[in-house]
């Protein structure tokens, strides 16, 4: 592996010219293919395997003009006080805004008239119209939104109250300027890392094209491959993340291979080399863990995995090819004005012959000293913060986010709240129970039975009679609970109506099905929840493997894995204090709590485990390169820290930045994806990393290295850490030649 990608970096630097022309002909393409599509629309969101499923898509069939997939709104009038929406002042404004948005859109599939169609509150002052569209939310055209968010203006100049919620309002999530700020501050962190700016703005630019070429990809394709709005959005947050890291890597190590008095060619191929090896890696661990989102089979979710996958790919690709490209068109100046001069005064006493003193001790080499002074005292510390901080994910209440968890200042927010306090808490999940009685032939009778049941449940606020499609083979029955949709007590109403059902199924033989967005939250929190298990035993299990065969360790990849889901818990923790219970809410911009998204314990242990297997293959394969290479396990662990530290928590710093530029979202889904990656990569790299596994690793010493005898026979040597390719090299320096025909170790003089 080592000595592949070493020929590569060297390939990749004489032939910079084209291989940069490769590049920009890619992201030209890519750019001409997104430019042509046509505008993505919203991915069909569905749960196979689930009852509500199985039900929405029996609605498509049985009745085909009801638009079941469509968009909806709900117009919320609220009469003054002292008023009702009943006066006939206020009936024939609402009659006028019935016809204007009957009239407004050819995309309008029905409206109701709530004085015809019972969306009168009990007391008279709260009424409601239903607009049912043929299309999805994303598909509206600009002239169907204005005419809907028009409907009221009339009516509020009546002194009417009017709001409007449903999914028809959903727009493409905006994410603001933080996304910006979040670059910037990669930028100056870049800048102090490397104390030159040619050297802090190649992986800047480097992350823009490979994210550049992922997301024109992925724009190109969307329609083609039913691509959400959301993709995008993930793969743009991954590529971004991971492409600086991962060039960061490549650069940092060129550079410690020039100051060590190699030439340009040189340090280009040892550095894609060896640390291009733990780019190959690092990267195999998220494309592991971002593919394995398919056996949750969840096809939105799986989409954005395979997505995100692609631009890993690509930034690991633009990594070992163009990054060494760049280093040949920057010259010395990768290295800022006093390292330059700092390494001519080198080599110039080198080649005078003159002793070197020893190399000063940098943050790293000191932290990693304490560390091997007092490592149980640190690990202790660290472990039980990280616990501390997790405690509140013992509180984790998982949900879809709706109307109701929207900021109190929306108009969704405000419609939510009128209609709960005019009809009721229930009446914004209302729950849609299908009667299949095609086989029996018998859908009017058992819907009748199946109705008296539900009307004798306590959490049953209405229900509607059995309303039979025009072949008479399936009737539908809303019910309305009497609790919030993300209560316990609505949860426990669907399950007793299951029950009802299989109990009907098995007396009359119709089918029974529960449907309806707030069924649709339920099955789907159920499903993440069965797929966590065997989703972590597949990603863990291979990351396991993966890291094996880096490692040739069993308990350094079991340490990884073990230090991974404890800042994934602590991070869980955070997530659940912040959104949930509200905790320093306001200086996230959390203007409404409430349950956890269902995907986000499963999301965030995909992408985290992934991002922070980053870190450890940079960190560790370091130190096992220095252990390989003759030094005592404890020497092995300071050699890592001081090559890799700072490299580390620069790479750390940018992530976290990039994550929570994605904060400012106006999506509460992204917003809290992004404080959530945030937090966990804080957490793996400043506690796990750098605190856990250089205490883990001094106290276990020499056995941190075991692996057995007979497993050390059966895994593939893959030569992370570059043992190969220093004996190939030792062995041709007395010929003055390299591997591949160019100058041997004998001949590395800094030529910059």
């Amino acid at each position: 592996m080592a000595t592949f990608l070493y020929k590569l970096g060297r390939l990749a630097f004489r032939r910079r010219h084209y291989v940069a022309l490769v590049w920009v002909a890619l992201l030209a393409l890519a750019g001409v293919g997104a430019a042509s599509a046509s505008t993505a629309t919203s991915s069909s969101f569905s749960i196979p395997g689930t009852e509500a499923q199985k039900a929405f898509d029996l609605l498509e069939q049985r009745f085909p003009g009801a638009s079941a997939d469509g968009a909806t709104a709900r117009v919320v009038f609220k009469a003054p006080d002292g008023e009702k929406m009943s006066d006939a002042g206020h009936k024939a404004e609402v009659g006028t805004i019935v016809k204007e948005l009957t009239d407004g859109s050819k995309q309008v599939a029905s409206v109701t008239d709530p004085y015809t169609a019972n969306g009168l509150s009990q007391d008279g002052a709260t009424a409601y119209i239903q607009v049912s569209y043929k299309v999805s939310s994303m598909e509206l055209t600009e002239e169907t939104r204005t005419a809907l968010e028009e409907a009221g203006t009339d009516a509020r100049d009546q002194g009417l109250t009017v709001e409007i919620g449903g999914d028809a309002l959903q727009a493409m999530p905006e994410t603001g300027a933080t996304e910006i700020i979040g670059v910037a501050i990669a930028a100056v962190v870049l800048v102090i890392t490397f104390g030159s700016l040619i050297a802090a703005g190649l992986p800047l630019l480097t992350a823009l094209i490979g994210v550049g070429v992922g997301i024109s990809t992925i724009t190109a394709l969307a329609n083609v491959l039913d691509l959400g709005s959301t993709t995008s959005t993930l793969a743009m947050m991954i590529g971004l993340a991971v492409g600086i890291d991962y060039a960061l890597f490549i650069v940092s190590r060129y550079r410690n291979e020039l100051s060590e008095g190699r030439d340009r060619e040189e340090a280009a191929g040892r550095a894609v080399g060896t640390a291009g090896s733990a780019v190959v890696f690092a990267g195999l661990t998220v494309v592991i863990a971002l593919v394995g989102l398919a056996v949750v089979n969840i096809p939105m979710l799986t989409k954005m995995g395979f997505a995100a996958a692609g631009t890993v790919v690509i930034a690991v690709l633009i990594a070992l090819t163009l990054i060494p490209a760049l280093l040949g068109f920057a010259g010395k100046r990768v290295h800022g004005r006093k390292q330059r001069t700092a390494m001519d005064d080198k080599a110039a006493r080198t080649a005078g012959g003159e002793e070197q003193g020893e190399e000063k001790p940098n943050m790293g080499t000191r932290w990693a000293r304490f560390v091997l002074r007092k490592p149980v005292t640190v690990l202790l510390t660290a472990v039980v913060g990280l616990g501390v901080i997790a405690v509140p994910a013992a509180s984790l209440e998982l949900g879809l986010p709706d109307d109701g968890s929207q900021p109190t200042s929306t108009t969704q927010r405000k419609a939510y709240d009128l209609l709960s306090d005019g009809f009721g808490p229930g009446f914004n999940g209302p729950l849609m129970v299908v009667v299949d009685g095609k086989a029996e032939n018998n859908a009017k009778a058992a819907a009748t039975k199946v109705s008296d049941s539900i009307k004798k449940m306590d959490d049953a606020a209405v229900v509607t009679p059995p309303a039979l499609n025009k072949a008479g083979d399936t009737a539908t029955i809303t019910v309305i609970p009497k609790d919030r949709p993300s209560s316990v007590k609505t949860e426990d109403l669907v399950h007793s109506i299951r029950d009802t059902g299989a109990t009907v199924k098995s007396d009359d033989g119709a089918d029974v099905l529960v449907t309806g967005a707030t069924a649709m939250n339920i099955d789907f929190s159920e499903k993440m929840n069965d797929a966590l298990v065997p989703y972590l035993a597949l990603v863990v299990g291979l990351a396991f493997l993966l890291l094996m065969l880096v490692f040739r360790s069993v308990l350094v990849p079991l340490k990884a894995a073990l230090g991974f889901l404890l800042s994934v818990v602590a991070a869980l923790g955070a997530v659940v204090a912040v959104f949930q219970w509200g905790w320093l809410g306001g200086l996230f911009g959390v203007e409404q709590t409430g349950p956890i998204m269902s995907m986000m314990p499963i999301f965030m242990v995909g992408v985290v485990f992934g991002l922070a297997m980053d870190y450890e293959v940079f960190l560790v394969t370091r130190m096992r390169e220095a252990y390989v290479h003759g030094e005592r396990p404890g020497e092995a662990v300071v050699t890592g820290f001081r090559h890799g530290a700072r490299v580390v928590a620069a790479a750390a710093v940018i992530m976290i930045a990039v994550f929570a530029g994605f904060i400012g979202s106006s999506e509460s889904m992204i917003k809290m994806i992004g404080f959530g990656l945030a937090i966990a990569v804080f957490f793996d790299a400043f506690v796990v990393r750098m605190a856990i596994v250089p205490a883990v690793l001094a106290l276990l010493g020499k056995r941190a290295w075991w692996l057995p005898r007979w497993l050390d026979r059966l895994l593939p040597n893959v030569d992370v850490e570059g043992e190969a390719l220093q004996k190939t090299l030792a062995g041709s320096s007395d010929g003055g030649n390299g591997p591949d025909g160019g100058p041997g170790t004998d001949r590395e003089l800094v030529r910059v």
